[in-house]
């Protein structure tokens, strides 16, 4: 009995490092080569095709010089002001995060940066489990230490969800504007960084006065960032 213990041991302790190894290799892979899709949008094309077995994503990848540095901005000031800063754990916002939930009573404000809900974009399906925050925060390590801050950027935007099967800065763009990402002004760009938190919910309500206000405040706080090179 105790031999087979040590047996599932050393089979769940070899799972564990073949499983680090794999998210190792994609994010190496990642440096230089864009990722078609993330675990995240699979899922979301996954419940997409159950109502509809031909829905398809919108999604179209373009190179980071290609994204209005106005969304840029907007999306770093709204997401993560100190993203250029920080190693991937912004404490300080955590923090704030923590006393605002704790004095509401409820989950109002969230701490995760750029890198972190990257990482769960990427690898993570949206189900809950004990250990999903620990599989992010081994993620997040390996995209802060393998990738520069401009692509771990450049991916965020171009993978993000922004509406219902709206995947990305370009797809975004065209949908709610018609026009491409390089071409989005300050007042566009900055309602999109509002909407990232709840995307499928402000394609269909797209002008509710909290939408209208948040992007006044994020236009507000745009020159106050400064996006990687």
């Amino acid at each position: 009995m105790k031999r087979l213990l040590w047996r599932l041991l050393l089979l769940t302790i070899g799972l564990v490092l073949a499983y680090q190894l794999w998210l190792f290799a994609h994010v190496w892979w990642w440096v230089e080569h864009n990722p078609s899709r993330s675990a995240f949008m699979s899922t979301r094309l996954a419940v997409l095709r159950e109502d509809d077995p031909e829905a398809e994503l919108h999604h179209r990848w373009v190179p980071y010089e290609r994204i209005s540095i106005h969304l840029k901005r907007a999306v770093m000031a709204a997401e993560d002001s100190r993203f250029t800063d920080h190693e991937g754990f912004d404490w300080e916002g955590m923090q704030t995060a923590w006393e605002k939930n704790l004095k509401k009573g409820r989950i109002v404000a969230g701490g995760s940066t750029i890198s972190q809900q990257l990482a769960k974009n990427l690898f993570l399906s949206g189900k809950r489990t004990p250990w999903r925050k620990l599989e992010e925060a081994a993620i997040t390590v390996m995209l802060e230490h393998m990738m520069s801050k401009r692509r771990i950027y450049e991916i965020y935007l171009n993978v993000i969800e922004w509406g219902d099967g709206v995947f990305g800065a370009e797809a975004a763009a065209r949908h709610y504007y018609r026009k491409s990402a390089s071409g989005l002004g300050p007042a566009e760009a900055a309602r999109l960084a509002a909407m990232v938190p709840n995307p499928r919910f402000y394609d269909k309500h797209r002008h509710t006065r909290y939408l209208e206000r948040r992007t006044r405040t994020i236009q507000k706080r745009m020159h106050q960032v400064r996006p990687p090179r």
